[in-house]
């Protein structure tokens, strides 16, 4: 059951500029959904006007079964927001800085302890937020974000800067949210590589409209028919004609023939007739895009 959805979006800042060009979203109940795209791609745009942090120009946003702009206020209640720069004070500990923004939020004392809990900043005592590591600040910003119990929670490019260590904490924290406390989570990247290896759900923005949106199973699928089989070999025109007899679609370059992929039945038999034919093989080999290629590929004019 989707949780929020979006239906042509469009939105400029000038006459001149289209930022986002009818962008439909559709994120589902107890899903964590990557949304990706390189930098000003749109990402950012499309979550403020999520948020409401931007005025909608054209299109719909439906979040919690009901329309946005007229439950808006009602919706913030259950969202959690993370967008570009963490919002913390510096001069302030971790408590502190909860402390303030559970008097504007009205929740409970006590929920400042869990959420720290949650995000493994229980035990930082009167150490400045200017004090911490970058992974600290953002964990501590997620910590704000989860401050009123939500039932969704936004963070846009929350992995940004963050060195290996860093980016795995994340990872590891927004999982546990999802699962153990089923948070639906949208969470902004552009590398596919920090988060496929925690989103169910994908969607791929590039300049200002929806390349692809789907399951990672259905992305790892376009991997699937991306898989290739490669031929070197010591002739170039008998491969040529081997392949003519066999009906197969090749491409040639400095020696090698590239071929779609091909079932582990056929590359035997296509070797024998290779070298049946008077041609030395010198390799034989598969090769398949992975997630990060088909991404690019997706990306790049």
């Amino acid at each position: 059951m989707p949780l929020l959805e979006t239906h042509g979006l469009v939105h400029s800042f000038s006459n001149d500029e289209v930022v986002l060009d009818g962008i439909s979203l559709c994120v589902d109940e107890g899903s964590i959904y990557g949304f990706l795209g390189p930098n000003g791609a749109g990402k950012t745009t499309t979550l403020r006007l999520i948020l409401g942090l931007l005025k909608k120009q054209h299109g719909s946003i439906t979040i919690f079964g009901e329309d946005f702009q007229k439950n808006r206020v009602a919706a913030l209640r259950k969202i959690g927001s993370l967008i570009e720069s963490p919002s913390i004070y510096s001069h302030l500990t971790a408590v502190e800085n909860l402390r303030l923004l559970q008097k504007i939020y009205q929740c409970p004392k006590d929920r400042i302890p869990e959420v720290l809990e949650l995000v493994g900043l229980a035990n930082t005592g009167r150490k400045k937020a200017g004090e911490f590591s970058l992974g600290m600040k953002q964990r501590l910003s997620i910590a704000v974000a989860m401050l009123n119990s939500p039932s969704l929670l936004i963070l846009d490019e929350p992995t940004n800067g963050l060195d290996p260590n860093g980016i795995i904490e994340i990872r590891e924290l927004l999982r546990r949210l999802n699962e153990e406390n089923g948070i639906t989570i949208v969470i902004s990247s552009h590398l596919l590589s920090e988060i496929d290896k925690l989103v169910s759900h994908i969607g791929i923005i590039n300049k200002g409209r929806m390349m692809f949106q789907g399951t990672l199973e259905e992305l790892k699928q376009k991997q699937q028919q991306s898989i290739s089989v490669v031929f070197e070999t010591s002739d170039a025109g008998k491969t040529r004609e081997v392949m003519r007899r066999n009906s197969l679609d090749a491409q040639y370059q400095n020696g090698r023939c590239t071929l779609p992929a091909l079932s582990k039945e056929k590359i035997a038999e296509i070797n024998r007739q290779l070298v049946e034919s008077g041609i030395d093989v010198f390799e034989v080999s598969v090769v398949k895009n992975d997630l990060e290629r088909i991404f690019m590929d997706m990306v790049s004019d």
